[in-house]
């Protein structure tokens, strides 16, 4: 099996906003079931350092489970769904306290976001969990997620939040995913089978044979393996992200990244803006339309939101995150993009100023009917 032709891996420092996914495997000593607080003292300074230069953080966590049933008393081995579920409603509390007071050693503010696989997927929560991360990172926050393992329907997987950790990069629009790992990259073949796999620093694209190379899974804490990690890669990839896997089993992993250790980047041609407004334009059912006025076409083409005021007439039967057209005054389409308001808000409050809202609504809304990171204009 042929080798990917190389390439070079871009820097650490070309990054503005970061995800960085750690695993049950790294963050919890599996014989004391309790969190390594020197490992996770030292990836909070790399963390820090990212937030110092200005950057964005994003933490996906895995651990709750591991450290919830440790203090319930669970035996080693598979749990049932209702003993997982118990375990990992105990273990988060743990866990968002351990995140804080570390953060906090550092003067960061951490965050705590639960999420759902239907809250990546469901347009409505899926804007509504977009727009706290948002929100968390305008105040200079670390949003720290996990999946909300207490509401789990399926087996819970310890550590498989990969592409959990991808699905949430595409939502904050994020250009780099770190998935921190057992293993310091991909490799021709899994390295503790294949004495003569060679390790893969850069994967231009995921291709057949790269997905041929993902081997199972390695460790007790840790079930997703290479394989997720791989589809993790495509779902980044494919919104505009760059992707890293490297070993976590260091510390200061996101430092030994930055001075160039060994590891494995999937790079995407695309960045996750043009990535996003592609899928808003080409691949979402329109559910209805909003008709704008000059003024209102104007404004989004210099690069603005769309103020209900600037919406004269609304057409069609639309919830909250779905996709509208935009028409110009003269009936053509300007463009397409994710409504912030239901049909009936939305006919509330067209044509009137953002003051008005709260009164027309009886809630404070928000100022924009569509905001321009949720929109696609004809001519992008």
């Amino acid at each position: 099996m042929a080798t990917p032709v190389p390439a070079s891996p871009p820097a650490l420092t070309d990054f503005r906003r970061i995800v960085i996914k750690v695993g049950s495997a790294l963050l919890v000593d599996s014989a004391h079931g309790r969190i390594k607080l020197a490992w996770l003292a030292s990836l909070v300074e790399d963390i820090a350092t990212l937030h110092a230069r200005g950057c964005d953080v994003l933490v996906v966590s895995s651990g709750a489970v591991a450290l919830g049933r440790t203090v319930l008393g669970f035996p080693k081995g598979p749990l049932k769904l209702e003993d997982s579920q118990a375990a990992a409603a105990v273990g988060q509390i743990a866990l968002a306290r351990t995140w804080a007071q570390i953060l906090g050693h550092e003067s960061i503010t951490a965050g705590q976001v639960l999420l759902t696989l239907s809250d990546t997927e469901e347009r409505r929560r899926y804007l509504n969990a977009r727009s706290t991360l948002a929100r968390l990172l305008d105040l200079r926050a670390v949003p720290v997620i996990n999946e909300n393992d207490t509401v789990a329907t399926n087996e819970i997987r310890y550590g498989d939040n990969d592409r959990l950790a991808a699905r949430v990069a595409t939502m904050a629009s994020a250009d780099l995913l770190v998935l921190l790992s057992d293993i310091d990259g991909l490799y021709t073949a899994p390295p503790a089978q294949d004495p003569d796999a060679a390790h893969i620093p850069v994967v231009p694209r995921i291709t057949a044979e790269i997905e041929a190379m993902a081997g199972a899974a390695g460790s007790e804490l840790s079930r997703g393996g290479m394989r997720t990690k791989i589809e993790a890669g495509k779902i980044a990839t494919s919104a505009g992200t760059h992707m890293v896997i490297a070993s976590g089993h260091v510390k200061n992993p996101i430092r030994q990244i930055r001075e160039g250790g060994r590891c494995t980047w999937f790079l995407t041609s695309a960045n996750p803006v043009r990535a996003r407004k592609s899928w808003i334009a080409g691949a979402l059912e329109a559910r209805g339309t909003l008709h704008l006025d000059e003024g209102a076409v104007a404004a989004l083409r210099r690069g603005a939101s769309l103020l209900p005021a600037g919406v004269k007439k609304v057409e069609g039967s639309f919830d909250r995150g779905d996709a509208v057209i935009l028409r110009g005054p003269d009936g053509g389409e300007v463009g397409r993009g994710l409504v912030a308001y239901d049909v009936t808000h939305a006919l509330r409050i067209m044509g009137r100023s953002t003051a008005e809202i709260e009164t027309l609504l009886g809630v404070k809304g928000r100022s924009e009917m569509v905001h321009r990171d949720d929109m696609a204009l004809g001519v992008e």
